[in-house]
């Protein structure tokens, strides 16, 4: 008589293949991943993931709203835009007491349960609390903080220590072409030495790019503020980048610069959430009209570079390697060649107080 046969399962078929990679080679597909809803799915597939994902080092957090939470202005990133009405009173404000006369004018030549809460409804604090190894850290806002008018495009990027250390500002008006010249200024094709033409003091020009390096400036440090909970709670950070959907302004802080914000206390601005802007010289440079790369061309092109007083020369030839050296890698594309062309151009100095 035939004995039966009995058929027995092969474990290996049955194993979980994922067991088989080693940590640290999940932890490599991880970091690769970067954004912390993606993450976040994966930290609910298994215990093993739900260990290992608050170990990556490189986290994006894209904000799709802002809210308050629990009524706790340090624990949210309340970056809502406000109302025009009120920027624009206060900027009247700011106008008539931060900058000096415009006499002093001068010119020169030279950011199995689920790991994480659900992201709409928290701030970045609260998603990133169970992420204990974060070296690189980009999060998103969902649009630029500065209004501006129909046409205008405005691009800022800041760096920060405890304090404001450079801020690069560039606008323009975009358009489709030349501006036909006035009888009071020279054609945009001409030269003219790089000196801006008489209209720009009369017509308001100057006043406005005022107000975008300001308004640049209070966005910059209502971030950098907004971040020290952040910071705190991450001591592994050395990076952190704060930017919007926009890519409208960008802030970033570097090993050095965290360092620096964790050791000296920051000083916040007596007037509202965020950090105090101390005093500085703003290097303006401007151009009726240029024509750039990818069939752009710029209207009023205006580029400020913002240093706190005391720092850096103001020599023409190092003020132009400064600059050159303070806006390599801050924009991209014709933004670039634009900032390239503007630094060519004649300088003009202007001081503003801390505020």
């Amino acid at each position: 008589m035939q004995s039966k046969s009995r058929i027995h399962a092969d474990p290996f078929l049955f194993q979980d293949q994922f067991d088989r990679i080693p940590d640290s080679i999940v932890l490599v597909i991880f970091n690769k991943l970067t954004d912390v809803r993606s993450l976040g799915r994966c930290s609910a597939v298994s215990k093993r993931f739900n260990s290992l994902v608050p170990l990556v080092h490189d986290v994006y957090v894209k904000i799709d709203r802002v809210v308050a939470t629990d009524g706790d202005p340090d624990d949210a990133l309340n970056l809502a835009p406000k109302p025009r009405s009120l920027i624009s009173n206060f900027l009247k404000f700011m106008l008539s007491t931060l900058l000096k006369p415009f006499s002093q004018l001068q010119s020169t030549n030279g950011g199995n349960k689920a790991l994480l809460p659900q992201l709409s409804h928290h701030s970045p604090a609260q998603v990133l609390k169970n992420f204990t190894h974060v070296r690189n850290l980009r999060i998103e806002l969902p649009a630029g903080d500065v209004g501006t008018e129909d046409g205008v495009f405005l691009k800022w990027r800041a760096e920060f220590g405890s304090t404001l250390q450079s801020c690069i500002v560039l606008g323009g008006t975009p358009v489709d072409r030349k501006p036909a010249p006035s009888h009071q200024e020279p054609s945009p094709g001409e030269d003219n030495n790089g000196s801006i033409p008489e209209s720009f003091y009369t017509n308001g020009g100057l006043k406005l790019r005022v107000v975008w390096t300001i308004s640049s400036l209070i966005a910059a440090s209502t971030r950098h503020y907004l971040l020290r909970q952040i910071i705190k709670e991450h001591p592994t950070l050395r990076s952190l980048i704060l930017t919007d959907a926009d890519g409208q302004g960008t802030l970033t802080m570097g090993a050095e610069q965290l360092k620096e914000f964790r050791e000296k206390p920051l000083a916040a601005s007596a007037s509202s959430n965020r950090t105090q802007v101390p005093a500085s010289n703003m290097k303006l440079r401007y151009a009726p009209y240029l024509e750039l790369p990818e069939g752009m061309k710029m209207q009023g092109a205006t580029l400020v570079a913002i240093k706190p007083a005391g720092e850096g020369g103001s020599g023409g030839n190092s003020s132009k390697k400064e600059v050159e050296t303070l806006v390599t890698g801050a924009f991209d594309g014709p933004f670039r060649a634009a900032v390239k062309a503007l630094v060519k151009r004649r300088t003009y100095l202007l001081e503003m107080n801390g505020f």
